[in-house]
């Protein structure tokens, strides 16, 4: 029961896609551990060499195996298989769609930005004519 795969063949690319992140992220954390075990222990003994490499090692095993179970346990997998469905349901805005809402944006912003400064400038106006400085 410990190594039984949940519904295998559903949510495959969210199931990988979400374990090759985790991986990437804790082999980068093992790698960051072992430099620093390296400075800091004797790498010319033995026992140190040992020690810097198989903890590294084996924390990335552990965290491995728990990324396994944690990927079949059965909440969490109906929630990736259901993920897996929204996102294919999702309609994406096509190249042209996007490339105007960007020029409108930017067109909004510097609408906005120049009346900004219009008020800025009138309110400092008035303010210097009513108190005098």
């Amino acid at each position: 029961m410990l190594i039984e795969k949940y519904k295998w063949g559903q949510g495959k690319d969210t199931r990988l896609w979400s374990s090759v992140a985790v991986a990437v992220i804790t082999a980068i954390g093992c790698w960051r551990l072992y430099d620093r075990l390296q400075a800091t222990l004797d790498v010319t003994q033995t026992r140190g060499l040992w020690i810097s490499t198989t903890v590294p090692l084996g924390i990335f095993v552990i965290v491995a195996a728990l990324l396994y179970w944690l990927v079949n346990r059965p909440m969490v997998a109906d929630f990736l298989i259901a993920a897996e469905g929204e996102l294919k349901k999702v309609s994406f805005s096509s190249r042209r769609e996007i490339a105007v809402s960007t020029f409108v944006v930017i067109i909004v912003v510097f609408f906005m930005a120049f009346m900004l400064g219009a008020a800025d400038f009138c309110f400092n106006l008035f303010f210097t004519s009513v108190i005098g400085i």
